[in-house]
């Protein structure tokens, strides 16, 4: 070091130091007041400096302000895909270099952001029985596989910060008594009170295991092999708080809570939703809008529909909750032909605040989820569906109820195939009835998200089931790269002409203010047979009526049933027809969808 850097060092060092100390007064002020709720007993002026280091190290600072709900982090353009890593594989190149391709060559341009499902080493569960939370599953690729799709799309990763695997090093540390891990996982007694605890799985929910200090009961919610972490330990948050700062910092922007709503344990409650719950996650985003990096946090809560909502908080949770009643409201809607259930529910949702928004999927990596159906479907019609989709070649999986009883808890099966009839059996109307089910998900109020495999039109994948001995593999096919860019180029092939449509469809939506996700909504009413609303932009320039037929015959709508202003050009943005607002009939094929717009 040269005699001119030796002396500018000290300088240096202390204007490191005085950066280090210069953190906002509002920003301390939040985290203390959530960090009290949550450890009352705790010394929270240095539990607040704990997480502050955790977050911002000496390279990094917090943002002079925070963001508001004002700020826009989101447009009409937003769309994710959802993809594990290795959804996509050809046995030579790394999983996620082949991802990156199909993405950077089939999807550059119409999706902007991509849910990479849990990469890291993992024990079970297909990913959410982490081992190594800062380490990406060799099988895949690396970090740098991971940074590369981070630089051409939105990453959303997963922070699985419910349980972690019981085979990782963590847990091995626990089981010798091994500081800081003997306090990370939540243990329990045979003899307490569980009567309440709400459960998404049927198996026993305390695992018995042999430690230095004798025998324990852990905590296991979602399987024996997913061993629940003790938040009421500060020390857990301060760890996950630290791997959110590396997944950030490797180029993740939109974080996704899996299973949140289960993260705070109390002997004698239902153990969900608990308020110290609320409370990690208003941390969590405190940390988000006091970041340089726009950062999304979005809650992952297969829940009841009021439940759900909940996690928008006051504006100061969650900036998006995922849409978790559409799925299987829009599965019984198509089997039944009748959108009863889909207005009600639509009529008492309430807008997103600015600033928040919903995340429309009708398929998922997990199955489709009957809980969020509950008050909104009956006993007798998801009985009816869940007939229906077995007849299909679809599952259901089950779960405990707390008087030891079992429960539907989600459908299993590919939703291509859970649409390729109706009530009524099979029929030719499959391929429609599933491209209506899409454009619903894209023109409703929030951003849509869509399964890889329901880009591609993936079937049911019953040997992946045989193999891997659950039903959720029903769902997780791996497609063979080269067969599929060979089905891709055979446009007779159903993979080809599938993504064909959804991206014609996503293309267009893309393109309208009308659809951005805090546009207004307005729902309609048009009888059973059709299921419509009216969408504005901001700036009140662009109206579109989307239209979708729920059935298997045509549907004759009046124009005038609209109110559509005349003087005005109006048409549909799918088929290009142009719509008279007086004295004409707006004709529906069996499940055609239109989008009616002042504006092209």
């Amino acid at each position: 070091m040269s005699e001119k850097d030796a002396a500018a060092a000290p300088e240096v060092e202390q204007a490191i130091d005085q950066s280090e100390r210069k953190i906002p007064r509002r920003l301390r002020h939040s985290l203390e007041m959530h960090l009290r709720n949550i450890y009352p007993d705790a010394d929270i002026g240095q539990l607040a400096d704990a997480v502050i280091a955790a977050f911002w190290d000496k390279a990094q600072a917090p943002r002079r302000r925070a963001r508001t709900p004002m700020h826009p982090i989101w447009s009409e353009r937003d769309t994710y895909v959802i993809t594990y890593g290795n959804s996509l594989v050809d046995g030579e190149h790394k999983p996620l270099d082949l991802l990156y391709n199909f993405l950077t060559t089939y999807l550059k341009g119409t999706i902007t952001g991509v849910h990479v499902l849990p990469y890291f080493p993992y024990t079970s569960d297909d990913g959410f029985a982490v081992t190594d939370y800062r380490a990406v599953n060799g099988i895949l690729g690396d970090w740098e596989d991971i940074s590369r799709i981070a630089g051409e799309f939105r990453l959303m990763s997963d922070l699985v910060l419910n349980h972690g695997s019981s085979q990782s090093q963590w847990f091995a540390e626990y089981l010798q008594g091994h500081a800081p891990y003997d306090r990370f996982y939540f243990e329990a007694q045979p003899t307490d009170d569980l009567s309440q605890v709400v459960r998404p799985r049927a198996h026993p929910l305390l695992r018995e295991v042999e430690t230095s200090r004798g025998t324990r009961h852990v905590w296991a919610t979602f399987s024996h092999d997913q061993v629940d972490f003790d938040f009421s330990n500060p020390e857990v948050l301060l760890e996950f708080i630290r791997i959110l700062r590396f997944h950030v910092d490797c180029g993740v922007r939109t974080v996704r809570l899996d299973a949140v709503a289960f993260v705070w344990k109390e002997v004698g409650t239902t153990s969900i939703h608990l308020p110290q719950t609320h409370e990690i996650v208003r941390l969590f985003r405190v940390l988000a809008d006091w970041a340089e990096e726009p950062l999304v946090l979005i809650t992952e809560t297969n829940v009841p529909n009021v439940e759900n909502l909940s996690y928008f908080g006051n504006l100061n949770e969650a900036h998006a909750i995922y849409n978790f009643s559409l799925p299987p409201l829009m599965l019984h809607a198509l089997l039944n032909g009748t959108s009863k259930h889909l207005v009600a529910w639509q009529m008492a949702m309430p807008p997103a605040h600015l600033g928040c928004a919903y995340l429309n999927f009708t398929a998922s990596h997990d199955g489709i989820g009957l809980r969020p159906a509950e008050s909104l479907l009956a006993d007798d019609d998801i009985a009816d569906m869940i007939e229906t989709v077995q007849k299909f070649g679809g599952l259901v999986s089950m779960r405990r109820l707390p008087d030891n009883g079992f429960h539907a808890y989600e459908l299993n099966v590919a939703l291509f195939d859970a649409l390729k009839g109706t009530v009524k059996g099979e029929d030719e109307w499959q391929v429609e009835r599933f491209l209506c089910s899409q454009a619903i998900a894209m023109s409703l109020e929030g951003i849509p998200a869509f399964y890889i495999h329901s880009l591609l039109g993936t079937p049911n994948d019953l040997e992946g089931v045989e193999k891997a001995g659950h039903n959720r593999a029903i769902n997780r096919r791996r497609w063979n790269y080269p067969e599929l860019l060979a089905r891709m180029e055979d446009p007779e092939s159903l993979q080809a002409q599938v993504f064909a449509q959804m991206k014609r469809l996503i293309q267009i939506r893309i393109r309208q203010p009308a659809f951005h996700p805090n546009a207004t909504q307005f729902t309609l009413q048009l009888g059973d047979k059709l299921f419509g609303y009216w969408r504005q932009s901001d700036d009140r320039s662009q109206s579109i009526f989307a239209i979708h037929n729920m059935t298997d015959e045509d549907v004759v709508l009046p124009a005038m049933a609209l109110n559509l202003i005349g003087g005005v050009g109006w048409k549909d943005l799918l088929s290009g027809d142009v719509v008279r607002p007086a004295g004409s009939e707006i004709v529906f094929a069996p499940y055609q969808c239109r989008w009616i717009s002042n504006r092209s």
